[in-house]
């Protein structure tokens, strides 16, 4: 099956697609590292936690947080490799067994995406001949070699990416006065947000500004409704 990243081009233009399998589990991972250890720690403080009650249950969540990425990622980008093996082996045993059928749904396939039926069946027929199965998983099933599931790299990548994210606001916890705790580690998770969404679209080529706004404001709502129950929760206690 041929590799697209090595396809001629006429002129110099990259294409950042093929970075989209470990892009997003380090965004992902590193996101939810920020949020979710510091969305605990202001819920921990705003219900009255004590320094050593902060700093034990970000540390907790660090942990706890990156082997939960690193399994989820394993598991989910697993099966996602396991269906599309299962599909390659179904479409060999279709090539093999109903070539001819294969074959019309090609031009069936090129006749729909605007090419006239004579040209659809010349150009179905020459693909099959230089490569039937990559020919049929691009173009009728939609896989291709850009970004192949990798399922130990986005593991690895979610769990480093969530710990360096959670390292953020668990820092401040550990240093900051515990007289406005919360708005420090907020400050601190709002800055951290802002670069990750600024440089994740970078690596991606994406519009930075946009892509930081839409970081911060999830995460703004999520930090803000976990001050909110702890803060309930706290009350409630005492």
């Amino acid at each position: 099956m041929s590799d697209l990243t090595d396809q001629p081009s006429a002129h110099d233009e990259p294409h950042l697609s093929f970075r989209t399998g470990w892009l997003r589990a380090a965004v992902m991972g590193a996101n939810d590292g920020i949020l979710s250890t510091a969305s605990l720690i202001a819920g921990v403080a705003a219900g009255g936690g004590d320094r050593v009650a902060i700093v034990l249950a970000g540390t907790a969540g660090l942990m706890a947080g990156a082997m939960s990425m690193a399994a989820g990622e394993y598991v989910s980008v697993s099966s996602q490799a396991d269906t599309e093996a299962a599909d390659v082996e179904r479409e060999k045993y279709e090539l093999e067994h109903n070539p001819d059928s294969e074959l019309e749904e090609l031009v069936a396939i090129y006749e729909f995406r605007g090419l006239s039926p004579d040209l659809a069946r010349k150009v179905a027929v020459e693909l099959t001949e230089k490569d039937a199965l990559a020919a049929h998983l691009r173009d009728e099933i939609g896989i291709t070699d850009l970004s192949p599931p990798a399922p130990v790299q986005a593991a690895v990548v979610s769990a480093l990416t969530f710990a360096v994210g959670a390292a953020a606001p668990l820092l401040v916890a550990m240093f900051a006065p515990l007289t406005g705790l919360v708005w420090s580690v907020g400050l601190a998770t709002i800055v951290a947000l802002a670069a990750l969404g600024a440089l994740g679209a970078q690596a991606g080529g994406a519009p930075r500004t946009r892509a930081a706004m839409r970081v911060v404001i999830w995460g703004v709502l999520a930090m803000a409704a976990t001050s909110a129950i702890g803060a309930l929760v706290g009350v409630g206690l005492i």
